[in-house]
Formats: structure tokens, sequence, C-alpha cells
């Protein structure tokens, strides 16, 4: 991956209000790849009962990091835009520990990039959450 389409997705995701919020920030990136954390914070505690983190704070994250894979394909462009994205939640991240999402691009067309991703806690053998979406390719 050029270092230029890396740090234009770099800027991207940090010009995106919730991603500051949430404190997301890019831990890998290239070639349609990208992995990006997010620290554990109790003011996204879905649950108080438990301490887990709201669902909506793991699909935020999960959307932004397909949204940076595609970004950083080589046959894309360096915009994107979400057209669905499947999530199927595994169980609750453990409370306490930072949350790590990892997106491939796997099939690209002229408009349309698919991407598979996972999100993980500390038990990478068991992930939060899965999901897989479409994002656009404008411009190519």
């Amino acid at each position: 991956m050029s270092a230029d389409k890396s740090k234009i997705a770099r800027q991207f995701i940090q010009t995106i209000p919730h991603a500051t919020a949430l404190s997301m920030e890019i831990t890998a990136l290239g070639d349609g790849m990208a992995e990006i954390s997010m620290p554990y914070d109790t003011r996204l505690i879905g649950d108080p009962k438990t301490g887990v983190i709201h669902g909506g704070a793991v699909s935020a994250l999960m959307d932004t990091c397909g949204g940076a894979a595609v970004m950083s394909h080589p046959k894309a462009p360096a915009g994107t835009a979400t057209i669905d994205l499947r999530i199927d939640y595994m169980r609750g991240a453990t409370p306490g520990q930072a949350i790590t999402a990892r997106a491939e691009v796997y099939h690209i067309t002229r408009s349309v990039a698919f991407v598979r991703a996972t999100a993980s806690d500390d038990d990478t053998d068991r992930p939060v959450a899965t999901a897989t979406g479409a994002f656009t390719v404008e411009g190519r």
C-alpha cells in the first residue's frame, strides 16, 4: 500500500467523530486489511451489572475497521461508505479489556468491496463478534 493511501485512511478515521469519541486507534493497515483497537471505557458500558461494553460500540468499531480496510485496498479510492453490514455477536467482551477489530477485503468489483471482520478481546480464540459487509467503491 502506498504511503499516501495509508496517510489518507488514517486521516479519514481521525476525522470521524465517533471514532475519536470511542478512542479508536489504527494498529495495522495495508492492502485491503485494517486492524483498529478500542480501549475499554466505562462510558461505553451497556450492562451496568456486568460491565460489558455496549454492542453499538462494537458495531461502530467493526464498521469503521471495514471502511478502513476498503480504503487501504490498492484497487479502491480514498473514500467509501457502508452499503450493508451484518454483525453476529458471539459473546460479551470481557470487562476491562480492549476490543480489537480486524477486517479484510476478500473481493472487490468496480463498485463494491466485500469485507469480513472479527472483533476480539484478549481471548482471540473466542471472538466477541464477526461481520460481513459490502462497501462502496467510488470513482474507479
